[in-house]
């Protein structure tokens, strides 16, 4: 038999579909962390059920994780160039994603009567029921027999070996695309090492899975995926959730502070509090708390106590946080709230993607109660944007609310380990024991209008804080010019940011018509329908939005330059609502979705090709 042909890719979608307890995230985090390591960009989308879970084999317990890894990656692809399908429900539920001519590997072991009832197949023969023999590469593998005949001496239980499917079918596509398997033994290494027997049954299935693949030759093609020429450094696949906490802990270390989240758990934010939960080494402090109002409120006082204070949640724990974050508001404390957006409303869809809680940050509490609003763009931008966050809460004294999606804090990408003394200097607003006896709790800087937050029990700074309205002395007041003067104060310090935050930067073409504008998690769609476009010749400029409230101060310069601007997000327009209240004579066009799921790349072109074309 011929060895398979190689095919040099500048670029590869892999997506491992199959039930719930298959081990489908796993097996893609591990095909991901080693592509990293590689040198690959890489982008991750991990896709599961919300219910508890669903009979083996069913529709409704289908999981599935895709990965895009390659020289230059925004996102984890619209659709995939390998598709594994553990059973027959995997296929049905994820063939729709597999680009035609792409490669099918399905575990040829599950694909009998019984498993095909369950999917609801109407023959025995589902490609051809399906309508796709012809359309893709099929590659049986008898991924389940394999597994069993690879373990049959280990002495483990069937439910132990049937758990190993997972890492066998990972071994085949190791193979598949040429990698070392050595990476991956390390990471399994690194997970299973206090479990010595689970350990050994993985590193022997890996092997053997890649084993059948080179001895079988059960593909017409392999493939070998081009790496990037990436800048020295450490680098880590990791979560956007991961990045976030890594970033909350690189500030309080910059600050000089330690760093305390409270936080009650929420499907998807609540990696973070399990990150940081392991870091008390590194002085961090974490409360699971009894509810969302606890969680804040905890944070709330650690920030009074002169600690870091952050808070991590998704939409409906922003609506029960609203009072304390308005309490933060009118004590200006620093604090950070973290909002892992999820599909709403109510409980909604848990475990998908959606960018719905915008207005609710910018304006859900009650009274004039401003706050600085961000959203991070990447899963490595989490970092910086968690990092930036605190920066600002702690020299402002402000809470900050930094929007995060499910797609982000799920998905992972490549990070470059920053060295400590690149990151911007944070010089927390604090009063000093000398200015004790003339410590004012609300005077003001006169440019900023920041006060200085003074440290419970510093000698000669007493002073009183609240929900009640008080003077520049701290006492209690319903004057209402003091109630006047303390709202345009407290607005005034969130409008000065504008001069300290990054203007909005525009890329693209100089002389483009149209603009192309975002914020949050959709920066790599649109990147990538703007760059496709822009390669076919037509002229585009592109800008992303970071921070929210305030806008970069350039933002109406910019916008104005443009016959067209075409905003994309995944709600029904709440920002483009938002730019059209704060920057007089714009016209701003919407292209929009509520599906739980990420843009498709190819929606986005369409929508720009026809605003381009006046339609």
């Amino acid at each position: 038999m011929e060895n398979p042909k190689i095919i040099e890719a500048s670029e590869v979608v892999v997506r491992f579909s199959g039930d719930s307890g298959d081990g489908m995230q796993l097996a893609g985090t591990i095909f991901s962390t080693v592509a990293a390591i590689l040198g690959n960009e890489i982008s991750t989308f991990p896709d599961y059920p919300a219910e508890m879970r669903a009979p083996r084999g069913s529709l409704g317990g289908v999981s599935s994780f895709q990965v895009h890894v390659g020289k230059k990656v925004y996102t984890p692809g619209d659709q995939c160039d390998v598709l594994v399908a553990m059973n027959p429900a995997a296929l049905k539920q994820n063939v729709k994603f597999l680009k035609k001519g792409g490669v099918l590997i399905y575990d040829e072991d599950t694909f009998i009567k019984s498993e095909l009832v369950k999917a609801k197949f109407e023959t025995l023969d589902p490609f051809a029921e399906m309508g796709i023999a012809d359309k893709y590469q099929l590659v049986g593998v008898p991924v389940s027999e394999s597994t069993k005949a690879s373990l049959a001496d280990t002495g483990m239980d069937a439910k132990s070996v049937a758990r190993c499917r997972n890492i066998f079918a990972l071994g085949f596509v190791f193979w598949l695309f040429n990698r070392p398997l050595v990476k991956a033994e390390e990471f399994l290494t690194s997970k299973f090492g206090k479990k010595p027997e689970i350990l050994q049954a993985n590193l022997k299935v890996i092997t053997d899975g890649f084993n059948y693949g080179a001895n079988t030759h059960a593909s017409v093609s392999t493939y070998r995926v081009e790496s990037s020429k990436a800048e020295p450094g450490i680098y880590c696949d990791v979560k956007g959730n991961a990045a976030t906490a890594y970033g909350l802990v690189a500030a309080a270390e910059k600050a000089g502070t330690r760093l305390f989240l409270g936080s009650y758990p929420i499907t998807p934010a609540t990696d973070i509090l399990h990150e940081l939960s392991k870091l008390k080494f590194l002085g961090v402090t974490t409360v699971q708390a009894e509810d969302e109002i606890s969680g804040i409120c905890t944070a709330l006082g650690a920030s009074f106590g002169g600690a870091l204070g952050a808070t991590s949640t998704s939409g409906p724990g922003i609506a029960l946080k609203s009072e304390a974050i308005g309490l933060a508001v009118m004590a200006e404390l620093p604090l950070v709230v973290i909002d892992v957006m999820r599909g709403g409303p109510s409980t909604g869809l848990p475990t998908k993607t959606e960018q719905t809680d915008l207005m609710q940050c910018i304006y859900g509490r009650n009274g004039e109660s401003p706050c600085v609003v961000m959203a991070a763009s990447s899963p490595v931008d989490c970092f910086y944007a968690a990092y930036n966050a605190s920066k600002i809460a702690l020299e402002h004294n402000t809470p900050v609310i930094l929007l995060t999606d499910a797609f982000l804090g799920n998905g992972s990408s490549s990070l470059r380990i920053p060295d400590p003394e690149s990151l911007p200097d944070i010089k927390p607003a604090i009063a000093t024991p000398d200015m004790a006896g003339s410590y004012e709790p609300y005077a003001r800087d006169p440019e900023t209008f920041v006060r200085l937050k003074a440290i419970p029990g510093t000698e000669g700074l007493m002073h009183r804080l609240g929900g009640l309205e008080k003077d520049e002395h701290g006492a209690i007041s319903t004057n209402p010019e003091v109630h006047q003067k303390m709202v345009r104060n407290r607005q005034a310090k969130i409008d000065y940011i504008a001069n300290v935050i990054p203007e909005l930067e525009v890329t693209g073409d100089v002389d483009a018509d149209t603009i192309v504008i975002g914020w949050g998690g959709t920066f790599g769609h649109i990147s990538a329908a703007v760059e496709n476009l822009r390669t076919e010749g037509m002229k585009l400029a592109q800008a992303h939005f970071e921070y929210i409230v305030p806008l970069p101060k350039n933002t109406a310069e910019v916008l104005r330059k443009y016959k067209n601007i075409l905003c994309c997000e995944l709600n029904n327009g709440q920002f483009a609502s938002y730019l059209r209240s704060k920057v007089e004579g714009i016209s701003v066009k919407e292209f929009t979705e509520v599906k739980g799921q990420p843009f498709q790349i190819c929606d986005i072109e369409k929508a720009i090709v026809e605003v381009v074309k006046g339609k």
